[in-house]
């Protein structure tokens, strides 16, 4: 191998390592390049994000006819197709806003059982908290595992189902919905602007609204889950879609 074929592989090795870090290291290079920077507060991320996220945002609720800030929203998140629905709760009814592409989820269908399993949970949740220092930009901690998650959990000696489950920024995840910058700072923003309190979620792994959700699944409570995501989501209906019932 010649000098010149050697230093370009090796070039690029340590471009592909360095590029790895970046983007999948951050836990261990972001908290250092943070505190050098400082610490971000939720006054200065609307001050910075905030005017031109909701510029944004705002033609998609003019074309809805919503005013915006909505008074409450819904997302729905669907794993397969990685969506991210956004519907404003309005007195006529739910008004689809829009829907984001979620740059990045990990696991399969079904529930997140365990610490470490890398699943996206799935069900109904609310926003617990904002983090605008997050190493992922930007995040809103779900309130996983909520009261169902931890009932079956302790019926089936799980001690460990998991924590610390967001929808972040960025577009790599380990069990959370990673939305790239952009969509984050419009969630955020829409968050601060309404509160967290009037944000509700469910997550399903695949879209009820158009293919019944199984109901042959394990462990036994899932069928139960779904037939609940599966009335929940056919709430939220575009025009061209037709509500379909659980088998």
């Amino acid at each position: 191998m010649s000098r010149k074929i050697f230093l370009s592989s090796l070039f690029g090795l340590v471009l592909a390592i360095l590029m790895g870090l970046f983007f999948y290291g951050r836990a261990i290079w972001f908290p250092v390049y943070q505190k050098i920077k400082g610490q971000q507060t939720l006054q200065s991320v609307v001050a910075e994000y905030g005017e031109p996220a909701r510029l944004r945002l705002k033609p998609n609720f003019d074309r809805a006819g919503v005013t915006y800030p909505p008074i409450k929203i819904t997302l729905l998140g669907i794993k397969d197709k990685a969506k991210l629905e956004l519907w404003a709760e309005t007195v006529n009814g739910p008004k689809h806003i829009h829907t984001y592409e979620i740059k990045a989820l990990s696991g399969t269908s079904g529930p997140k059982l365990r610490e470490g399993d890398k699943q996206v949970p799935e069900g109904f949740y609310g926003i617990e908290g904002l983090n605008p220092n997050s190493t992922y930009h930007l995040s809103m901690k779900l309130n996983y595992p909520n009261t169902f998650d931890s009932q079956q959990a302790a019926i089936e000696n799980r001690t460990s189902p998991g924590s610390n489950i967001f929808i972040h920024g960025k577009a790599v995840s380990i069990g959370c919905l990673a939305m790239g910058d952009t969509a984050i700072e419009e969630l955020f923003i829409l968050a601060t602007d309404i509160g967290i309190a009037n944000i509700k979620i469910a997550i399903a792994p695949s879209d009820p609204r158009k293919k019944p959700l199984p109901t042959k699944v394990s462990p036994q409570w899932l069928s139960v889950l779904y037939k609940r995501l599966t009335h929940h989501f056919n709430k939220y209906q575009p025009l061209n879609r037709v509500t379909l019932k659980t088998q």
